[in-house]
């Protein structure tokens, strides 16, 4: 913890606040010290129960996803309380856990957004990865119903899933970009020179002809 805090760095704070993340950790450095301790669950509990969101960053980097329960990530989610951290334990936790599957489904419909949006985000990773079993079609009624007025987390998680639809699964295709441009979500979008805009028809054609172009 005492390493942590001599990371800290206003500046980079200031710019996390406004994402709603509370800390000021470059995470370049954090990496380095994840690479140091390598794989330490016992010191990865310690950590994540200080409730520092720095600490949580690298709780999760020196983890081992399958040591943890189903119920223990599900609390874990619930308090993760800022963006950066719930993002990571998705992507570096639960998505290499044995119990994915079944906290995407204990999660789609949950009423707290943040939580919801987990089970969308682990949705998209199986409409890419392993879609069979999966209801394309009701997937993207549900988007085509809720996303436009969907808070944002959620919305944000909605279309991506959208996005996943219609760049891996030729046949929903036409359908999934007819519901992006109706729908106009993240339309306007400001977009970085070289990256892909959020805009659900954008990125979809972009990601196909990237496909086709290899």
């Amino acid at each position: 913890m005492a390493e942590l805090a001599e990371l800290e760095d206003p500046k980079i704070r200031e710019v996390n606040v406004k994402h709603g993340d509370d800390h000021g950790v470059n995470l370049t450095q954090l990496r380095a010290i994840a690479k140091r301790l390598k794989i330490q669950q016992d010191l990865a509990g310690e950590l994540w129960e200080t409730g520092d969101s720095a600490a949580r960053l690298l709780a999760i980097l020196i983890s081992r996803p399958k040591a943890f329960t189903r119920d223990a990530l599900d609390t874990m989610l619930r308090e993760a309380r800022v963006p950066k951290v719930q993002d990571w334990l998705v992507n570096y936790v639960v998505k290499k856990s044995p119990h994915a599957d079944e906290l995407r489904v204990l999660w789609f419909d949950d009423p707290d957004q943040v939580v919801a949006s987990a089970g969308w985000a682990l949705t998209s990773e199986r409409v890419v990865k392993k879609p069979a079993g999966l209801d394309l079609s009701g997937l993207l009624d549900t988007i085509e119903m809720q996303m436009r007025n969907a808070p944002e987390r959620l919305q944000w998680a909605m279309n991506t899933c959208l996005a996943q639809i219609g760049i891996e699964h030729p046949e929903y295709r036409a359908r999934a970009l007819d519901i992006g441009h109706r729908s106009k979500v993240f339309e306007d979008y400001p977009t970085s020179p070289g990256c892909t805009s959020p805009f659900a028809p954008i990125w979809i054609t972009e990601m196909v002809n990237r496909k086709t172009d290899k």
